[in-house]
Parts: structure tokens; sequence; C-alpha cells
């Protein structure tokens, strides 16, 4: 549970227009994370861009990113692929170079049954041999996990923790108590969609997986401790600051405006891949304003 707790920090993955990622950049970036103290690095999700990248890319994101901040901070590797035996592949790979652990969501283009779900994530957990945590991201894959699934997923061994979305009206109480009723001790609980972070971690919940903390990690932690303190003023207050920060990301997609922070910041100056398109010019100021105001609150 420990690997999956606290704030893991999500990177994008710099790459050129080829799809070769730029391993020195992608090490800078990780290593602000380490330094700044995050929980873990969750490398190669839907932040970084996996979908985009080769199988023998991501390898290489995966040996620099262990080469750089192996051993000094856990990293959660994403194996998600449309096969099977490629999401297996992936996962073997991010074990042999030094892995913690692994995040995979159930991509597909033929929607996906239940039971298929199953199998391929115990499949890929079997070959994998680390803790993975299943990425239950509806908006992106159109697949919902039922409580009844992650229930049977979570007894299969190397099977860990959830990455859920959201919650309907924000229930994350009465997500958390029911998931919890149901899934074996230990089995960890998080959530993505940094919007809703602050009420998430104030609930209770194991983890926030979060976009932001990929480049402004210290103002993510802040944010991570005043609400795991049960500060709830401070972590209003702080929540407040981000609000600018989360319209953007509603917006345009969180992936989109990674890169733009990126830009804004001088920490890389790559493109997300094609055929995703950088973020309007016009709007680069509503980027910087809401940096500002992070910045400001941080201060």
């Amino acid at each position: 549970m420990k690997l999956f707790a606290g704030l893991s920090a999500f990177s994008i993955t710099p790459a050129d227009t080829a799809g070769h990622v730029d391993t020195g950049a992608l090490a800078r970036l990780l290593e602000r994370i380490s330094a700044a103290g995050a929980d873990s690095i969750g490398l190669l999700g839907s932040t970084g861009g996996y979908a985009f990248l080769s199988r023998h890319e991501r390898q290489r994101a995966v040996e620099a990113a262990m080469e750089c901040v192996g051993g000094k901070i856990p990293v959660i590797v994403g194996v998600g692929a449309l096969r099977t035996d490629e999401a297996q592949a992936l996962a073997r790979g991010a074990r042999k170079a030094g892995a913690d652990g692994l995040l995979l969501a159930p991509m597909s283009y033929t929607p996906l049954t239940e039971e298929e779900v199953f199998q391929h994530i115990s499949a890929v957990a079997e070959a994998g041999e680390l803790p993975l945590c299943i990425y239950n991201n509806p908006s992106t894959t159109r697949f919902t996990f039922t409580d009844d699934l992650i229930v049977r997923l979570a007894r299969v061994p190397n099977i860990a923790a959830v990455k859920m979305p959201l919650p309907a009206q924000g229930d994350f109480k009465g997500e958390l108590q029911r998931l919890r009723s149901r899934t074996p001790a230990g089995f960890a609980v998080g959530y993505s969609g940094d919007w809703g972070a602050a009420d998430a971690l104030l609930a209770g919940c194991d983890a926030w997986y979060s976009v932001i903390a990929g480049l402004l990690p210290s103002e993510a932690i802040a944010l991570t401790q005043a609400a795991q303190a049960g500060n709830t003023s401070e972590t209003e207050r702080l929540d407040r600051a981000f609000q600018p920060m989360w319209g953007l990301f509603k917006e345009f997609g969180s992936f989109r405006v990674m890169y733009a922070i990126a830009d804004v910041l001088g920490l890389c100056h790559a493109a997300p891949p094609r055929p995703i398109l950088p973020l309007p010019s016009a709007d680069m100021p509503r980027v910087k304003d809401a940096l500002d105001r992070i910045a400001a609150a941080a201060a």
C-alpha cells in the first residue's frame, strides 16, 4: 500500500516529432519531482503520452528514469497496450529496468467486456511480477470498472491498488467506504482528476495521482500535506489558487496544458505528439496568469 500512497507525480515525456524520447529532458523533469519530495513518480501514464510511443521508446524512457531516480523515489510505470501480450512485454521490460510498480488501463479499439478486462489485467499482473495499480480511466478508455470487477481483481496476486476517476456528485467518502469494505486490507484507493484532489484527500483517499505535480511538484505537495493533516482551511486556500489551472485543464485537457506549462516555465520545449496540437498562442497568457496565482499562494 505504501507504494500507492500520498502524492504520485505524473510527468510528461518530452519527445521529438518522430516520437524519439528526449531522455535528458525527461531526466531533468524527474529529478525535479524527486528533489521536491513527492511520494512517487508516475511514468508513462496518460500525461506521459504512453499511447503515442513505440515499445522501444517506452523502454528507453523507463531505463532513463531508473538510471536517473531509481532508488531515490518509487517509480510506477504505465504498461497499457491494445494487445495483452504487448502489455505483458512492457510489464516485463519495466520490471527488468528496475521499476517499483505498474499502472494498467484497459486500452481498446473494440469495446471490452468485464471478463476480457479481468483476464487482460490478471495476465499482465502475473507477467509483471510487480505491484500493479488498476487504472479506471473511462474518459480515455471508454470502459468503466464496476465495483464488482474491482473487488474481483483486488483478489488477484500482485494487484494492489486502483486509480479512480472522480465520483459522481463528489461522494468520495461513500465510494471509499464502499470499496474498502469489499477489498482486502491494504488495497489502496486513489484518485486522478486534479480539480477533485483536495476533496479526495480530505475524504481520506490513499493517493492523489496528480497531473500538475509532474511540473509543479512542490506546490502539489503543499496541497497534499495540508489535506493529509486535516487542515481544511489551508487546503481550501491552496485549492482556490489552483482553480484557474483546473479551469484550463477542463477546457483544453490537461495533456495539452502541461506542455504549455513546461514551455512557460522553461523546463522543456517539447510539443505534444501529433495529431494533438499545442495550446493556441492566444491562450498562453492564461497559463502564465494561472501559474502566477499558484506561485503567489505558495509564497
